[in-house]
């Protein structure tokens, strides 16, 4: 098959879409549902990052797409306890595969609501029976066991996403793009991103450990594939925060940040004890963990909307409780798809344990944000290269 016709494009109102070759066959094949223009293009970005990161790591990987750009990615590092509880995988028997789509998509939950998930391996009844039970579009995988292909077809009532990508397949080098009727013409980013980009370390502190090194390459390659300025937050094979499409590079770390302590206090023994009725659904548990862990909290308490969500009045989380437990989070790695032109930048990943950074290098102020990871004991690698992704 050399082209795919699809309902529309972008938008409704573009009534026109397909996907095809120039040369040769598609490497895909759809087995269940109609992807629509939007899910092809998280459908291939997530592919060719889950790809790397088997590459990179040897593990199985898995990412959650949205709009172009990763709500969360992470390779198959086992759990513990309270992290199965807050991605609600404690009940399911997870294979390594699973494992690592339970991580991507638990990282930030709320933006993985309804994603395109890419899969590095065969698709197991273990995954599918996951992602069966959560609000996805489509997945992308280079195979399905026949059990996964059962189970997966069941869910949307018969329309899910499910598309076979060909492993193998290997693009042209020249790709092109079309703006305003103007076609862009340019080499694939075939960088290609291993320990060796780590190389050149600048700070006085030149420690990465194995692991370190392991969470470094996930930033570096899930950047590879997000909508630029970004910044990636990782810990444990699996970003934990994700700041994309931002004008300004200390914006992308700051929301990242964010979604980084977010990801952190979810794990906090005062929300892992919330006390929720029986029959509030995973997406308003997640939206309200969101407010309790907020500045808004108060307000939900003054109008008494709690009610809707729990048994009992929560106990609040305090600011000064947030801050003590935010504290406790250590050993991060963050990567940036640039050069960090301020130390600000260094000063906010700081305050979300970072202690691991990756970096193109080459700005005016290098010395500046050497300087500001030498005051926190920050290792920084210097990769030389750029990861924008348009």
């Amino acid at each position: 098959m050399k082209e795919l016709t699809l309902k529309y494009g972008m938008n409704p109102n573009m009534k026109k879409a397909r996907i095809f070759m120039q040369k040769g066959e598609l490497p895909i094949e759809v087995l269940n549902g109609r992807p629509g223009f939007i899910n092809f293009l998280d459908a291939f970005n997530s592919w060719q990052l889950v790809k790397e990161l088997k590459e990179a790591t040897g593990l199985p990987a898995a990412a959650s797409f949205k709009h172009v750009s990763p709500a969360g990615a992470a390779v198959a590092v086992p759990m513990d306890d309270v992290l199965k509880k807050i991605y609600y995988v404690d009940d399911l028997k997870l294979s390594p595969l699973a494992t690592a789509y339970a991580r991507a998509r638990g990282a930030d939950r709320m933006s993985s609501y309804g994603d395109f998930v890419a899969l590095s391996e065969i698709c197991d009844a273990e995954t599918a029976t996951m992602l069966a039970r959560e609000v996805s579009d489509g997945v992308i995988a280079p195979g399905y066991t026949d059990a996964a292909l059962a189970i997966l077809k069941t869910k949307r009532k018969g329309t899910y996403n499910i598309v076979k990508i060909d492993p193998n397949y290997v693009p042209e080098l020249v790709e092109h793009k079309d703006v305003f009727g103007i076609t862009f013409e340019q080499d694939r980013n075939n960088a290609k991103i291993d320990a060796n980009l780590l190389n050149n370390i600048p700070t006085k502190n030149k420690q990465i450990p194995a692991d370190a090194v392991r969470d470094l390459l996930i930033s570096l390659i899930v950047l590879k594939y997000t909508q630029s300025n970004s910044v990636c937050y990782v810990k444990g094979g699996q970003a934990i925060g994700i700041g994309a499409g931002q004008q300004s590079r200390v914006h992308c770390t700051r929301l990242a940040g964010n979604k980084a302590d977010n990801w952190w206090l979810r794990q906090n023994p005062k929300v892992l004890s919330l006390p929720f009725k029986d029959d509030i659904r995973r997406p308003d548990r997640d939206n309200t963990i969101d407010v309790y862990i907020s500045d808004d909290w108060d307000d939900v308490l003054r109008e008494g909307t709690w009610q809707q969500f729990f048994t009992t009045k929560p106990e609040p989380l305090t600011r000064e409780e947030k801050k003590a437990w935010l504290k406790q989070l250590k050993g991060v790695a963050l990567g940036s798809d640039a050069f960090f032109p301020f130390g600000d930048n260094i000063e906010r990943a700081h305050r979300s344990g970072v202690e691991y950074i990756a970096q193109a290098g080459g700005s005016i102020r290098d010395d500046n944000v050497i300087e500001t990871c030498d005051k926190y004991n920050i290792a920084m690698a210097m990769t030389g290269l750029r990861l924008f992704h348009h």
